[in-house]
């Protein structure tokens, strides 16, 4: 340190600072402003990156809300869907049930309907087969009974024993 004390000029400081001050003065003229402006430039640069950054992330946001949003109506309309599809079935089939509920008793009906004729019928024809057996049979018998003379006036006798007079 004693050194540098001894072999200091007055001299050589004021041109070295003059020097010092001549080229602090001539970066200032032309390189400072330059660097300044291209550090002011990535600046820009870099903060307009970052907005851009944070205006895709909202609009990132956005769109998946949207998406959820769109996601959410089209689980409700395919739900709606879904119900009105199981409406239309279960309608369809009630609606066949019933027609063929109809359809039985149309048929049970008219089956019924065709029994009665039919016993009807037969019924008929059973008493009518049953009176004609009867006149034969009494045929027989009068013709067996009136054979006879005597069997005749026994006959009308009996008759007119059991007949009442009003």
């Amino acid at each position: 340190m004693e050194t540098l004390l001894n072999d200091f000029s007055p001299g050589l400081f004021i041109v070295q600072t003059i020097l010092l001050l001549g080229l602090i003065f001539l970066m200032v003229k032309f390189a400072w402003k330059p660097i300044l402006n291209s550090l002011n430039e990535r600046e820009e640069g870099i903060q307009g990156a970052l907005d851009a950054a944070e205006n895709a992330k909202k609009e990132m946001a956005n769109l998946q809300a949207d998406n959820e949003k769109l996601l959410k109506e089209a689980r409700a309309e395919r739900e709606t869907m879904l119900k009105e599809a199981r409406d239309i079935k279960n309608k369809m089939i009630e609606d066949a049930k019933e027609e063929a509920k109809n359809e039985a008793s149309k048929l049970v009906a008219a089956a019924q309907a065709s029994i009665e004729t039919e016993k009807k019928a037969a019924i008929a024809e059973l008493k009518s087969q049953v009176a004609t057996l009867s006149i034969d049979i009494a045929e027989k018998v009068v013709r067996e009974e009136l054979s006879n003379k005597e069997k005749q006036t026994k006959l009308v006798e009996s008759m007119l024993g059991e007949a009442t007079l009003n």
